[in-house]
């Protein structure tokens, strides 16, 4: 599991795929997240601008990201 360290109050998550490497470019973010690919603390989430706050944790192929 990775740690993502952020300064503001949240981060989008699109934003967040793309800053964590979990994916390429904002194309392949929405993709993944319109898709149903992208899990934020556990459940299937489906909306790009979602707002990701400290202590979320988001999963995409097997891989994880916890904000801090």
């Amino acid at each position: 599991m990775n740690t993502i360290k952020i300064n503001t109050e949240f981060i989008k998550l699109d934003a967040l795929l793309k800053f964590a490497s979990l994916a390429g470019s904002g194309g392949e973010a929405k993709a993944l997240i319109q898709d149903g690919c992208v899990l934020v603390n556990g459940e299937v989430c489906t909306m790009r601008g979602k707002k990701i706050r400290s202590g979320d944790t988001v999963s995409l192929d097997g891989q994880e990201v916890t904000v801090e």
